[in-house]
């Protein structure tokens, strides 16, 4: 079982704000994540529902693959095929309408 619990951390100990449901003395593995300032999750959440962003990895998480040769190529081609452009119009034109 693998769940993610708030806490605060007091006088060297971290304290769950909620009852886990865990033996006496059971082992666990902890992973920190520095909450963010609310206004800094507002935007981050906005901009991520509108499609204009990814939400950054958690440390620990897989990263993206990398793309493969024939991906890349197919980039590379698309813009090489407009030429006079800047990437960021292609990059737009691509995404079509919001």
């Amino acid at each position: 079982m693998s769940e993610v619990v708030e806490a605060i951390y007091e006088r060297g100990v971290l304290r769950p704000l909620d009852p886990l449901d865990l033996s006496e003395q059971q082992k666990v593995r902890i992973q920190v994540w520095p909450e963010q300032e609310p206004e800094e999750e507002e935007v981050l959440r906005i901009l991520t529902q509108a499609g204009l962003m990814q939400p950054r990895p958690r440390p620990g998480s897989q990263p993206v693959p990398p793309l493969s040769e024939d991906e890349r190529q197919a980039l590379a081609d698309e813009v090489g095929r407009a030429p006079g452009k800047s990437l960021s119009e292609i990059v737009i034109e691509d995404r079509g309408a919001w």
